[in-house]
């Protein structure tokens, strides 16, 4: 039997990126595989890629793996295309248990573009891969953040070459096929191509983030283990209770209708709650509210910023925020998630994208496990849903005021690390000072302005946000503020000096060396400056908390396969850590798990860590 062993591309001789393929065949005898193997096991790097059945990680089947280990050339196995006149190809299983070895093996070194994603394909063949040595979507975001960060970008932007894309082989709309439609020699030229160029991409970006000490811990320390441990939690998944949700549901909706209905009611005459066009007729034209803003056409803005100012005067712009709250939540979790459930593992699997934001946070997707609200009584309910096993707690540990923590860190501020170093409430602490009295006599209301300021000042707030979000007038909200750098000047010489180097060098930095970058800070256009430099003040507290929060990911991850614990990580949302734990481990994990938050870095006041379990996850937070 005569079958397609590979196709190799040779690049050098593209025109327009459109390389000549050769194949070659071989008989299915016992050296199968022997020519690419023996390139891949003696090869100090070898790019991978895979080409799959969907996009979704979990439910993506091979069709064909493509390999380089040199410049110019690489190779496609063809395993799984199905289409008229498609010839015979090797038999995936057999292929795989060939490969098996390599992919498996730590001491083969590889390289791929989000190989966290070719780690799912192959787990659901029942392969671990190992020897993730380097990923180029990595690389890239550690070294530009705010760019893109998919392979036709970087070829374009580091290598200066166009690249196939997925529609031109694939097409889109109603007529996109999928891959394992794709001819072969087609299916050739697209993924041999990904591999080659990743490997390329490899050779361009790994220099030059290793030329700098703190992009290369970053990449080496933060990215490249957080994905082994992203991999991990996404495969694991979370349990939720469908009944308990559809029971939220069915009252959620009982309640939407009542404010549709008082809604209604308010307004004088029905109308549709959903549509921005009669809101504004209501609000703005038979009410005669105010107008805040309007958007691009001139129309007054019903956005929710708009609404939340409105509200503190008027019934109903309140009826309309509860009812849009209400509304997201039903559609977005109690009546998703029970959707979502896979059959085969009983859980909802979300995905961790480790490129998204610009200041290093994590983002989570179908299903979004970060933007469930903790605030509102019905979004700890919602919280309510996600549920341990039988004989497992959910253990929850937060970050207690992490971004202030960097700031004292940041500003070294000596009030603030005093404040932090006595283990006082530096909301409290803060009132004493704004206000001029004792800490023990410090008020509820002076308490809650206080905390208004720390964070306010943290993300660039004004005298006018300050007075708008407290309710006051701005000439207090201004005195509020001059008395606050007054009594705390390294945070006003920190938000100084920071604007200047950001203006200066393009970027700020985290304390591990992140850069965030700001293309905007020396912007012409006066509202994009200023937005500049309120992140330019902002991003490395949230950079440095993202950065923390993902060495506690590893540094937990590592504790609990070193120990050979049941406990698993579940989830990460913001500054908290969740975890599933056995009953018999739950003491051991609750000791443990703080500690190791704690002592992940060394800042100038100690971290502190709140930690919690529960049946389920709103009684662990």
């Amino acid at each position: 039997m005569r079958v397609v062993l590979e196709v190799l591309a040779d690049l050098r001789m593209a025109r327009r990126l459109q390389p000549w393929a050769q194949l070659l065949e071989h008989a299915l005898q016992p050296e199968l595989l022997r020519r690419p193997r023996v390139a891949i096991e003696a090869a100090p790097l070898t790019s991978l890629d895979t080409e799959t059945t969907s996009l979704d990680p979990m439910q993506a089947r091979l069709v064909g793996i493509s390999l380089s280990v040199t410049e110019h050339e690489a190779c496609y196995i063809p395993l799984a295309h199905r289409y008229p006149g498609a010839p015979e190809q090797l038999g995936l299983e057999r292929v795989l248990e060939k490969l098996r070895p390599w992919l498996q093996s730590p001491r083969h070194p590889k390289v791929g573009q989000n190989l966290k994603y070719d780690a799912h394909v192959l787990a659901n063949h029942g392969i671990a891969l190992e020897g993730i040595e380097h990923d180029t979507l990595l690389q890239s975001y550690v070294l530009e953040s705010h760019r893109g960060h998919d392979m036709e970008a970087l070829a374009e932007r580091h290598l200066g070459r166009r690249t196939l894309t997925y529609e031109q082989v694939c097409g889109k709309g109603a007529r996109q096929i999928g891959f394992d439609e794709v001819s072969i020699e087609r299916a050739t030229e697209y993924s041999a191509e990904d591999a080659e160029v990743t490997l390329a991409l490899h050779q361009v970006l790994w220099p030059r983030v290793r030329e700098h000490d703190g992009l290369r811990f970053v990449y080496q320390s933060i990215e490249i283990p957080l994905s082994r441990v992203l991999f991990a939690m996404e495969r694991t998944g979370v349990r939720v209770d469908p009944v308990l949700l559809t029971a939220q549901s069915r009252e959620l909706g009982e309640r939407i209708a009542a404010l549709e209905a008082q809604a209604h009611q308010l307004a004088g005459q029905p109308f549709n709650l959903g549509s921005p066009k009669q809101i504004g007729e209501i609000l703005f034209g038979k009410l005669g509210l105010p107008v805040q803003k309007k958007t691009a056409s001139g129309a007054p803005s019903t956005d929710e910023d708009v609404l939340e100012r409105l509200a503190a005067d008027f019934p109903l712009p309140r009826t309309l925020l509860e009812h849009r709250a209400l509304s997201k939540l039903k559609s977005t979790y109690c009546d998703k998630l029970p959707a979502m459930i896979r059959q085969d593992t009983g859980r909802v699997h979300t995905t961790y994208g480790q490129t998204i934001a610009v200041t290093g946070r994590l983002a989570s997707s179908d299903p979004n496990l970060q933007n469930i609200p903790i605030r509102t009584a019905e979004g700890r309910r919602i919280r309510e849903a996600f549920v341990a096993p039988a004989g497992s707690h959910i253990v929850s540990a937060d970050y207690s005021q992490i971004e202030l923590r960097i700031m004292a860190h940041l500003s070294d501020d000596a009030g603030l690390l005093e404040a932090f170093a006595k283990g006082q409430d530096v909301h409290r602490a803060t009132a004493a000072e704004v206000f001029g009295v004792r800490v023990d006599e410090v008020s509820a209301d002076q308490r809650r302005t206080a905390k208004v300021i720390n964070f306010g000042l943290m993300y660039g707030m004004s005298a006018f946000g300050l007075a708008t979000n407290l309710g006051i007038g701005r000439d207090e909200a201004r005195g509020y503020i001059e008395r606050y750098f007054a009594r705390y000047p390294g945070v006003a010489r920190y938000m100084d000096t920071t604007r200047a180097l950001a203006k200066r060098q393009g970027y700020v930095e985290t304390v591990f060396g992140r850069r965030l970058w700001l293309p905007e800070i020396n912007s012409p256009n006066g509202p994009r400056r200023q937005g500049a430099e309120r992140a330019a003040i902002n991003a490395p507290m949230q950079g440095t908390a993202a950065d923390l929060i993902k060495l506690a990911m590893v540094a937990t991850a590592e504790w609990l396969r070193r120990e050979s614990l049941g406990t698993r990580l579940i989830m990460q949302v913001h500054d908290e850590l969740v975890f599933e734990v056995p009953d018999s481990e739950l003491e051991r994990v609750r000791a443990r798990v703080p500690d190791l938050m704690c002592h992940v870095a060394s800042l100038k006041v100690p971290l502190a860590v709140d930690i919690g379990a529960g049946r389920n996850w709103d009684q662990a937070h």
